[in-house]
């Protein structure tokens, strides 16, 4: 769609740095501002000298500080809201789906079939939604990511010093995370503990793929049984790292596949399963624990499994322990 400029001519403003922006390098501070505007843009006024900072000229590598005051350009912002695809349900589930809020995070819970953020072919995602949805919300940024067909905790920042902190979290241990997953076969381990390393590549069609490998990182993921089911098993998996589509890659290494993986599942299973109602991956990401950032309080949030998910468990034969 056609970009529409801000109707107010814009001009020179200067922005003294507080200690929620303390350390950013300037660059992605003027990112974040300018939001619209390209980065080639916004590169070429830092190195024309239009962006200042205390009134002196400055590379994209310098890192803001407490009391600095930058000079910011009038750059003309384009406005995006146009071309966010805020479909109703989606719409519906940002609204209804917020499992907790306050001044500096927020958990939801993401329905399945949404990407969490554009790029890749894919014009917007949840987070471009929610900035729709919340003009006045001065910063959102996630703090993690979920695939496009899981559902469940995403965590989002509405500070960047609580994004920092959570991001520091993510990187080691200090966050707890839980999912559900409906897997292929009768699986006859009560726990087992995967430690498989993965290795990213991508596809022909351009798509990330991760497969098993020596050379990759190091992964490990925990598996519990919860139920077994005739040719399913409900599990509990813990992931300790976070490497893309790990859960995924380690269940299909197990030799039981998630029910719905089109991209490390059994298409045979998944074209049977369909026909039974089984239309979506079955990944939820039931649980996440963790400090708040600000007051290191312990916080734990529990989203529901999806209707359609707790629908189709209870039509299913359950087996003996």
């Amino acid at each position: 769609m056609k970009l529409e400029d801000i109707s107010v001519k814009p001009k020179v403003r200067w922005v003294e740095i507080t200690e929620e922006n303390s350390g950013q390098r300037i660059d992605n501070f003027l990112i974040t501002l300018l939001k619209g505007v390209p980065k080639t843009r916004i590169y070429r006024i830092i190195r024309k000298g239009e962006v200042r900072v205390n009134k002196g000229r400055i590379n994209n590598k310098y890192r803001l500080a407490v009391g600095d005051s930058v000079r910011v350009p009038p750059v003309r912002v384009a406005t995006r809201n146009n071309d966010v695809d805020l479909t109703p349900t989606l719409k519906h589930s940002l609204e209804h789906g917020i499992l907790y809020e306050d001044d500096v995070l927020m958990v939801l819970n993401k329905p399945a079939g949404f990407a969490v953020h554009g790029g890749s072919g894919i014009s917007s995602g949840v987070i471009e939604a929610l900035r729709v949805l919340r003009p006045d919300a001065r910063f959102l940024e996630l703090a993690h990511r979920l695939d496009k067909d899981t559902s469940g905790c995403l965590l989002v920042a509405k500070k960047r010093s609580a994004l920092r902190k959570l991001h520091d979290l993510f990187r080691g241990d200090g966050v707890k995370k839980t999912y559900i997953a409906l897997l292929a076969g009768e699986w006859d381990r009560k726990k087992q503990c995967v430690t498989a390393p993965l290795l990213r590549s991508t596809g022909k069609g351009g798509e990330r793929m991760v497969k098993v490998s020596q050379a990759g990182k190091s992964a490990e993921t925990s598996f519990r049984r919860i139920q077994k089911y005739s040719s399913l098993t409900l599990v509990q998996a813990s992931p300790k790292t976070g490497r893309t589509h790990q859960i995924r890659v380690h269940a299909a290494w197990l030799g039981h596949p998630i029910v719905g993986d089109t991209r490390y599942g059994d298409e045979d299973m998944n074209k049977s399963l369909r026909k039974k109602g089984f239309k979506r991956l079955f990944l939820h990401a039931e649980q996440l624990q963790f400090a708040h950032p600000v007051t290191a309080d312990v916080m734990c949030f529990k989203a529901p499994l999806a209707d359609e998910l707790e629908k189709q468990l209870k039509k299913m034969e359950v087996q003996s322990a």
